[in-house]
């Protein structure tokens, strides 16, 4: 693995060099952005300028489409994470009701489009949801990715229902989710807790 860093006055023009360079090595079959970038780039631009044979991150816009027209194509790593774990533990997503919690275009919207194209029945609560405790109850499946501790607590989730704690929040030091996974757990069929579930070392390993 190659690693490039360059430091927080970096040019658009030199960003897009680099990403140039690299579209045309062959030693190079995959290129990922790190982000956040420095607010003076364009990241959405830099997205359009990686090879979308090399987007492994699936953010180019055309992986992004071919995501939408369900065919082969790099997917957000968290997202395919996500999926995998699920079918992992047999998890049925096949008509199943879905609710995320959160729409970034690093986890909520990936993820619900992977979700449609398993035949799951998705709902996608942000900040301007209005009642999202009544929507949450209905949810055979619960995704948070709001990045708020705690926020999902017991009075929200469905008996029996899926749980999967996609958040990485710090408080005191100490890494917590979205979830209150000591409560919510009590009543859920599955969880991933936080450490050591979707994000396991801010990775996409996962565990249920």
């Amino acid at each position: 693995m190659k690693s490039f860093y360059y430091g927080e006055d970096t040019t658009q023009d030199e960003l897009f060099k680099l990403i140039e360079e690299l579209n045309k090595r062959d030693d190079i079959h995959g290129i990922l952005l790190q982000s956040p970038v420095p607010e003076h780039l364009d990241i959405y631009e830099a997205f359009k300028t990686i090879d979308y044979r090399k987007d492994v991150d699936g953010f180019s816009p055309v992986n992004i489409g071919r995501l939408t027209l369900n065919r082969q194509t790099f997917i957000s790593c968290t997202a395919h994470g996500i999926i995998k774990l699920l079918k992992e533990y047999n998890i049925e997503l096949s008509g199943a009701n879905v609710v995320i919690l959160g729409r970034s275009n690093i986890v909520g919207k990936p993820l619900a489009q992977c979700l449609l194209n398993e035949d799951s029945t998705v709902t996608i609560c942000h900040s301007k949801t209005r009642n999202i405790e009544k929507i949450t109850k209905n949810a055979d499946i619960l995704i948070s990715a709001v990045g708020k501790p705690k926020f999902v607590t017991k009075d929200m989730v469905k008996e029996n229902a899926v749980v999967i704690d996609v958040g990485i929040n710090r408080i005191e030091g100490k890494l917590v989710g979205d979830v209150d996974f000591e409560n919510v757990r009590e009543i859920t069929s599955h969880i991933t807790p936080v450490p050591g579930g979707v994000r396991t070392n801010d990775s996409c390993n996962a565990n249920l």
